[in-house]
């Protein structure tokens, strides 16, 4: 009898089919300077074997081919694009040969995994094709389409792997401890979507664990199809660079297994962390038919009620809602770790009676300073003026642009301005990378998702926030025709205002919402930047990025000599008057050094 349709066969009545576990975790531990688990197909293969090898002593009749992300993106950010079909068939040729070596009937999963970065779904369908083209080709006996955290790109890799291929199809998807993906689907609304495919069983892999895969199969098991779990050990951490798992016990393993059969699982194995002590375990449970000992109890999430005083509207929103006229003045926090001349600056404006808002640089031009989010929240406790912090993608993960984000909104910082940041080699630290796991526009978005009281992914969180965001638009681009369109889907995204790029003529500004039909579509606030030197405007008109000088600007500049002050700061006067007539307010680059001297434009 062929080996799909056994597989069918043993789906259909049993016993459970026990899986493997873990093979990319334990072969990067056994293998140095891996670029990635699937190179060892070619680097080391006799530890693949031997890691196959041991995994089936231990009861595995299910092993996966070290294919996980065998893909060609993601090979491509290894440089092993072009090795793909190398890889793919050393990894079911090394598990055949497993095979061959212990002599038990075993399947063969070809693992497919997630491309690991967005693409549009026919791109998708097309690069999941292509490896299992490879896979069926060299003789596997099903897929494991696994570990997938987007409901739609699993879809597109079932379909695309059943456009190349016949055989039997296992789909998981990785949840967290409340049974949902990362992108809030449920495991139901999975498990109903999944239904509609030609896929052999479903389930649950990776995760946050054994009771977060054993809370998505009761989710999941309504649907009538064979269901599957093959959970991570537990939650892992770094510890010498290295990745620890938890030292989950065998009993527990087991106990796992109990409960995964009484939930109506037919596959029943392990990812990462799990070796082949925990798949042994799960093989003893399954042939000893054992009953849980304990009772399957999962705690019910608390409701939490959003605070009233949390959902307030800003200083800056109402004025920009009836109209008035906005004047404010971006500064730089410090370079050091003292606030307090920050802070006086920023209440002397204040006082003055002629600025309502401060907005605070984050790192400009890849400079390390205070946290903009911080010392904004500083000053407008100790200043009692509202702020509107600059927040850039480039330093901050999107785990860690969130945690910030909260902890400003409890101190009461409600302003922000979303902004990509300057690549770090034009500043402080060029032998570094910026981080940049999203950009602006992703940023507005996280920020319209916690104000809908939702984190990125959409899952919820405690309470809705209440941000006003602002998003950075240049009406002096390189390519017109990108900023348009990168300010269309800020605006999109959420966007409630917009501050622009400095801007020395207007005639930038006109053409720039001549584009957009005649008029802004948010409230946008103008760049005003009174320039004090000649060489000041060379250097910006030459090396900052988006920002135009005009020549006329600059020969006047050349001309006053060291009067330059004067001619920039009356150009500067000048543009503010003519900015009523065009934007909602201003903000003012405050002069370096002379930060209250902005006040003579005001």
């Amino acid at each position: 009898m062929p080996a799909q349709n056994r597989f069918l066969e043993r789906l259909e009545n049993g016993p459970a089919i026990v899986g493997d576990g873990g093979m990319g975790a334990l072969l990067s531990a056994a293998v140095p300077r891996l670029r990635s688990p699937e190179e060892a197909n070619l680097r080391a293969p006799e530890a693949v074997v031997s890691l196959h090898v041991s995994f089936i002593n231990a009861g595995a009749e299910l092993i996966e081919t070290n294919t996980f992300g065998a893909n060609r993106r993601k090979l491509a950010h290894n440089f092993l694009d072009d090795d793909l079909e190398a890889l793919n068939s050393a990894g079911v040729k090394l598990a055949r040969e497993a095979r061959e070596v212990t002599g038990r009937e075993v399947f063969i999963g070809g693992s497919i995994g997630p491309l690991g970065e967005p693409a549009a779904s026919r791109v998708r369908r097309e690069l999941f094709a292509e490896v299992a083209a490879v896979l069926d080709g060299r003789g596997v006996d099903l897929f494991m389409v696994e570990t997938f955290y987007d409901l739609e790109e699993v879809v597109d890799a079932v379909e695309a792997v059943r456009s190349v291929s016949s055989l039997p199809i296992v789909a998981l998807l990785t949840f967290d401890e409340s049974a949902e993906t990362l992108a809030g689907v449920t495991a139901a609304e999975a498990a109903e979507r999944l239904s509609e495919l030609d896929v052999a069983a479903l389930g649950a892999n990776h995760g946050a664990g054994l009771l977060a895969a054993l809370a998505a199969l009761q989710n999941m098991r309504t649907n009538g199809k064979p269901l599957a779990a093959l959970p991570n050990v537990g939650l892992a951490s770094l510890a010498g660079g290295r990745v620890i798992y938890p030292h989950a016990t065998p009993e527990y393993f087991a106990e796992f297994a109990a409960h995964a059969r009484d939930l109506g699982a037919k596959v029943i194995g392990g990812c990462c962390g799990t070796t082949p002590a925990e798949i042994a375990a799960i093989r003893s449970a399954v042939e000893d038919e054992r009953r849980p000992r304990a009772p399957l109890v999962f705690e019910s999430p608390e409701l939490v009620v959003a605070l009233g005083e949390e959902q307030r509207e800003t200083g800056l929103s109402r004025a920009l809602a009836a109209g008035e006229w906005v004047v404010s003045v971006q500064l730089d926090p410090p370079l050091g770790g003292n606030s307090a001349g920050l802070v006086e600056v920023a209440a002397a404006l204040k006082d003055s009676g002629r600025v309502g808002w401060v907005d605070i640089n984050d790192n400009a031009t890849a400079r390390a300073g205070m946290s903009s989010l911080m010392v904004s929240a500083t000053i407008e406790r100790l200043a009692g003026i509202e702020t509107i912090p600059h927040l850039t993608t480039r330093d901050w993960s999107v785990l860690g642009l969130e945690s910030m984000l909260l902890g400003a909104h409890a101190e009461g910082v409600r302003n922000v301005l979303a902004v990509t940041g300057d690549p770090p080699e034009v500043g402080d630290y060029p032998g570094s990378r910026g981080v940049y796991e999203i950009d602006a526009i992703g940023l507005t978005q996280l920020l319209t998702n916690l104000n809908r009281g939702e984190d990125f992914h959409g899952r919820p969180i405690d309470a809705p926030t209440s941000f006003f965001y602002s998003v950075a638009v240049n009406p002096t681009p390189d390519d017109l025709e990108v900023e348009h369109e990168r300010f269309q889907q800020k605006l999109d995204a959420g966007a409630k205002f917009g501050m622009t790029q400095i801007v020395f003529d207007f005639e930038y500004v006109d053409r720039f919402v001549d584009r957009l039909g005649g008029s802004w579509p948010i409230p946008v606030l103008l760049g005003i930047f009174p320039l004090t030197s000649y060489r000041l405007a060379v250097r910006l008109h030459n090396e900052v990025p988006g920002i135009v000088v005009p020549q006329k600007l600059q020969d006047a500049l050349e001309a006053a000599g060291s009067n330059a002050a004067e001619v920039g700061f009356a150009h500067a006067r000048e543009l503010i008057a003519a900015a009523r007539e065009k934007a909602a307010g201003v903000y003012v680059v405050a002069p370096f050094r002379r930060p209250l001297r902005v006040l003579e434009l005001l």
